[in-house]
């Protein structure tokens, strides 16, 4: 039963405290996945870390700006995203509601926007505000269909009747609502035309509808023909069988086994409980394949880095300017820099984050947070307690025993394959 605790904590959650691990022990399995998938208290450890709020883009209201005033915004821009960045960076570590975190961080994969592309981050934290709005799988994608960074990372800003852009449309069926293979390119021009007419007002960061530009002609997609438009469009998808069985795949990808297909039991055990996706996860955590699951998945580098921040009692939040931007650089190297995946597919999972300089870049990373905690007498089963760590296998723990200096130790134990493998 502990051993099973420790690894619902640590899938559900960016790394649970030894205090939190204990509690979940003296509550149960069932009550713990209960409380994690519908908290009932207040998250008070969320107001510690209020949401920021962005001036406008330093370019809004200028119709012809000069090079001087573009580098002067460029620069801003960075700013206000490393402002947003570090934000939520430290809400993931101080949040009481782990569950419910670690599902917008998911949905934030799921639906990848980069703000590399976007550029204003404005547009990129109206989208997080937008997801953090509901856990209804439906609620949020007729938000996202016409969010204006989704709209503009996948071209929809230029998706006309005259010139249709098919990029939204592939997308929203193929990695957001059905998976691949589940359409025909026939299917992908049709949701292309329903998608037509949605304008971004950059200045307002908002999406406004264009009815000039609009295709209003019938269209056919999956055999059916009908006016759809866009939140029609989505109304059908989200009616589609195949639309809750491929977000429980997703999910299982995620938070069970990125190599092990879902069992079906698990599968229709989870497309019950759509389209909350809490409830889902709730159905995912209670079945035997998830817990048979150990030991298959990798920490992604965000997970570690707040897990070991959560862990340690440091804040993202409190971090020196030096140490934030070593922080945000460090996250990049590895592979995952919040608000900044690499394409519309999200980033990778499993083994994909096990190279070789992954592993390099990781213990260089550790070291660096081991230096943020004052020295003290460390072994490596105290080290094992604070990382909530079950045990160590006998190469990791002779190298361990092998060191003397605290911040070494602290160093192996978080580039550890037992700190970095749940």
């Amino acid at each position: 039963m502990a051993d099973d605790l420790a690894l619902l904590l640590r899938r559900a959650g960016f790394g649970p405290t030894s205090s939190e691990l204990a509690a979940a022990k003296t509550a149960g399995y069932d009550a713990t996945v209960a409380t994690l998938t519908a908290p009932t208290a207040p998250d008070v450890g969320a107001l510690l870390s209020p949401m920021p709020v962005l001036e406008p883009d330093p370019l809004a209201g200028l119709s012809n700006p000069t090079d001087g005033q573009r580098a002067k915004a460029s620069v801003e821009r960075w700013e206000q995203t490393k402002r947003i960045t570090q934000w939520w960076l430290d809400r993931l570590t101080v949040a009481d509601h782990q569950t419910r975190e670690k599902l917008w961080f998911f949905w934030h994969g799921h639906w990848a926007t980069s703000v590399r592309k976007v550029i204003r981050p404005q547009l990129m934290f109206l989208q997080h505000r937008s997801l953090r709005s509901s856990l209804d799988f439906a609620v949020m994608a007729h938000k996202m269909i016409t969010d204006p960074a989704l709209v503009y990372w996948l071209d929809g800003q230029t998706n006309t009747r005259d010139a249709p852009n098919e990029n939204l449309g592939r997308e929203l069926m193929e990695l957001f609502m059905l998976g691949i293979g589940r359409y025909t390119e026939r299917d992908v021009k049709a949701a292309g035309r329903a998608l037509t007419g949605w304008k971004i007002d950059y200045d307002g960061a908002r999406t406004f509808f264009s009815p000039a530009t609009h295709d209003a002609g019938k269209k056919n997609i999956l055999g059916v023909t009908k006016n759809f438009d866009a939140h029609s469009l989505v109304d059908f998808l989200l009616k589609q069988d195949r639309c809750p069985a491929y977000i429980a795949e997703r999910l299982w990808f995620r938070y069970a086994s990125s190599t092990e297909p879902l069992p079906k039991s698990t599968r229709d055990s989870m497309v019950h409980a759509f389209p909350n996706s809490a409830s889902m996860l709730r159905k995912l955590f209670a079945d035997e394949a998830f817990l048979a699951s150990a030991g298959t998945l990798v920490k992604q580098p965000t997970e570690w880095f707040v897990g070991a921040m959560r862990q340690l009692g440091l804040r993202p939040g409190e971090l020196s300017d030096d140490m934030l931007d070593y922080s945000l650089n460090g996250l990049e190297r590895l592979g995952q820099l919040p608000f900044a995946p690499p394409s519309v597919e999200g980033w990778p999972a499993g083994a994909e984050w096990l190279t070789v300089g992954a592993a390099h870049a990781r213990l260089n990373f550790a070291g660096r947070i081991a230096q943020l905690v004052p020295a003290q007498r460390l072994t490596p089963e105290g080290m094992a307690h604070i990382l909530t760590i079950d045990t160590w296998t006998n190469r990791t723990y002779a190298a361990l025993k092998a060191t003397t200096d605290p911040q070494r130790l602290l160093t192996l134990g978080l580039a550890s394959p037992e700190y970095l493998v749940t």
